[in-house]
């Protein structure tokens, strides 16, 4: 019976509730839906930062720069090699099907790019092309040995009207004809006859006019002097 009190006498503990599987899930999932709540707030209100693109005048110069290189290369990948020809005919790569004259055509183009690209290396370089023209007696010099062949080798001699009217254009002019040549002249014109006398004749007296109207003028008078030996000649 002793027993029995001591054990009535001790305070009686709360019975612990049990927990439903469902209930202990429940906080938990309130709670990452919290956080996900505030997360999402968080980015909402945070600014966003947009970046600001500045060009600047050297960033323009370095993308001028690099869109010019990457031309010029290119371009350079855009010329094909010129084909070999120590072993014969070369035959490049998609020729096989094409026909004698296009063959000839597309290296006739190759020719033009390989002569404009080689013109602009040379210009780069600073070295300008030059055409040579050939080497040939000028007209003046040709006129004066067709008067030197008509006085001493009259036999080997034919005539020319290009050399006669050359000579007659220039009769006058002590630079072109030299006073030695000049008297040889003055022999060929003896035998000047028709529309050539008449028009020699005129000029002369037109130099002769004018040398009056300029008496201190030694060109003029030169002409002048030669036109009335002419004159007297031809009169």
């Amino acid at each position: 019976m002793a027993k029995d009190k001591s054990l009535k006498s001790q305070p009686k503990l709360p019975k612990r509730k049990k927990l439903d599987p469902d209930d202990s899930k429940v906080p938990a999932e309130e709670i990452m839906h919290t956080k996900i709540k505030k997360r999402k707030k968080m980015e909402v209100e945070a600014p966003v930062e947009v970046p600001v693109a500045i060009n600047t005048a050297e960033d323009k110069k370095q993308k001028k720069d690099k869109k010019h290189k990457k031309k010029q290369e290119t371009e350079q990948a855009e010329i094909p090699d010129p084909p070999s020809r120590l072993d014969g005919p070369h035959v490049m790569e998609g020729e096989e099907d094409l026909s004698p004259e296009e063959r000839r055509v597309l290296e006739r183009k190759m020719k033009k790019i390989l002569k404009k690209e080689e013109k602009k290396r040379l210009k780069a370089e600073g070295v300008t092309l030059k055409k040579t023209e050939a080497s040939g007696p000028s007209a003046s010099q040709q006129a004066l040995d067709y008067l030197t062949c008509w006085a001493e080798n009259h036999s080997a001699w034919k005539f020319q009207k290009t050399r006669q009217t050359w000579l007659l254009q220039h009769v006058f002019d002590s630079e072109k004809i030299p006073d030695e040549k000049f008297s040889v002249l003055l022999q060929y014109l003896e035998g000047l006859q028709g529309g050539a006398k008449d028009t020699t004749v005129q000029k002369a007296l037109s130099l002769v006019e004018e040398s009056g109207q300029e008496p201190e003028n030694i060109d003029v008078q030169k002409r002048a002097h030669r036109a009335r030996e002419v004159i007297q000649l031809l009169s």
